[in-house]
């Protein structure tokens, strides 16, 4: 990213710093990096729009770090207007996960998407995510089924 201003790139390092802390203490966030706000818990199923561009890291990974190379690496996707900066850490594993995210209200239609996109990509996506019912349902039987 590249910053016209030092109080851009303050901007942009407080939000990098948040985004990590939320993540750490919630498990979970979906940010819209034009505005640097957190989406408000909503009914909606959330999931990779992108499963080929998810990072998956292991729990002592740098999140900080990780979440700005995510961020330089994919700036154009998650500029997206139906797309969201996502984090979840994979309460089975510890693992980080970045993405960019996606939804849907309806969970069939969600969950077919889902499954969609990943036969489409060639990599599953492990889970969806309803923020305001704090809800995740797997989506294959072989992944914490």
């Amino acid at each position: 990213m590249l910053f016209k201003t030092t109080a851009e790139k303050h901007d942009f390092e407080t939000y990098v710093l948040n985004v990590a802390t939320t993540t750490l203490e919630k498990g979970v966030t979906a940010s819209k990096l034009d505005t640097y706000q957190f989406l408000a818990p909503v009914d909606a199923w959330g999931f990779p729009k992108y499963p080929g561009k998810t990072v998956i890291l292991p729990p002592e990974a740098n999140l900080v770090e990780a979440l700005k190379t995510f961020i330089a690496d994919n700036e154009s996707y998650l500029r997206e207007a139906d797309s969201w900066l996502g984090t979840w850490i994979n309460p089975h594993t510890g693992e980080y996960y970045l993405d960019i995210t996606t939804s849907r209200q309806d969970l069939a239609e969600a969950r077919a998407t889902a499954r969609a996109i990943s036969l489409r990509e060639g990599r599953k996506i492990v889970a969806l995510y309803n923020s305001k019912r704090d809800q995740t349902v797997y989506l294959w039987d072989d992944v914490y089924g």
